[in-house]
């Protein structure tokens, strides 16, 4: 087994449990703008404490930390709250398989704003058709949806593209920074809690203890989801490259599934499968010539390379 693999495996699991975790913390009461407070903190707390053990310290450049306002914002602090909200009408199981429409949302952003993208191709512009259609299975539009489940979907959609708009942003502002993937992660992080502080009282009234399995979730939701696993993300990319590291996008709806379905007894219909399907070959389809899914490209030598690169994926709801 290559090196690379059980990274891999680690980092497409811990992003792919993160929706069963938010169900979790949603069904215990906790609302959804502290559902991604805490996590955020826990994830800013994780990242600064590995950041200073390296020796490293925050940057005083008000530029970068104008540009990493502004990507929490895409990135982490009206995805995170959306995500949690979606969770609280729709199950955790279609909650992942619309995160995973994040890369094709990245592609149709990086069209309309990279000058370097402005002609896809057909083969791409295929993808984003197919992925259309492939959410479109996923809803089962011809039973119709309650306005509950469809507010809770398009809420997880509307997410999935503050992702790719946050990715996009970040590939034109931030992509020549010359600071570590770690340092631009924490700042990203700390800004998302710091704007999240200022509205969470207010929108979701004060913090109370949700039981032990919530307190537990969002422990794990923040640690390892948001905070470990942007370095675990970091490992990959030097050990097997972009390529490989950007397919964790594959694996993860088949984690948020399996693990909805055996942990929160959540139905998996014919029509989320078959969708999720279309949504990553999508996703295939969109993905820029010669970087096939399992195959290792150039590693990165140096940790240069900015959060919300390609393999980073959604970052798990």
């Amino acid at each position: 087994m290559r090196r690379w693999w059980p990274g891999f495996v680690a980092l497409s699991a811990i992003w792919g449990a993160s929706f069963a975790l938010i169900k979790v913390a949603v069904d215990a009461g906790v609302p959804p703008v502290w559902v991604a407070l805490w996590r955020s903190l826990l994830g800013a707390t994780t990242l600064w404490a590995v950041l200073l053990l390296r020796g490293g310290r925050a940057p005083r450049d008000r530029a970068l930390w104008g540009h990493s306002a502004v990507v929490a914002v895409l990135l982490n602090t009206v995805p995170f709250t959306l995500f949690s909200f979606g969770e609280t009408r729709i199950s955790s199981v279609l909650a992942g398989v619309m995160n995973a429409t994040t890369p094709l949302f990245t592609l149709l952003f990086a069209v309309l704003t990279v000058p370097q993208e402005r002609r896809p191709g057909a083969r791409r512009l295929a993808g984003l058709a197919l992925g259309f259609v492939g959410v479109l299975t996923v809803l089962g539009v011809w039973r119709g949806l309650g306005p509950g489940a469809l507010a809770g979907a398009l809420a997880c959609l509307a997410a999935a593209c503050c992702y790719g708009a946050g990715f996009a942003y970040l590939r034109r502002f931030l992509s020549g920074r010359p600071e570590t993937v770690t340092t631009l992660s924490a700042l990203q992080i700390t800004c998302a809690t710091a704007e999240l502080a200022l509205i969470a009282p207010a929108a979701g009234g004060a913090p109370h203890w949700p039981g032990g399995p919530a307190a537990a979730a969002l422990l794990v939701l923040g640690a390892l989801g948001t905070g470990f696993a942007y370095l675990l993300n970091l490992g990959l990319v030097r050990a097997a490259g972009t390529a490989v590291a950007s397919a964790v996008t594959y694996v993860m709806p088949l984690w948020s599934t399996a693990l909805g379905a055996a942990l929160l007894a959540e139905p998996v219909g014919w029509n989320a499968l078959a969708g999720g399907i279309l949504v990553i070959a999508a996703v295939a389809l969109t993905r820029p010539p010669g970087t096939r899914p399992g195959t290792p490209s150039a590693a990165a030598p140096r940790e240069r390379r900015p959060v919300g690169s390609p393999g980073r994926g959604g970052a798990g709801g």
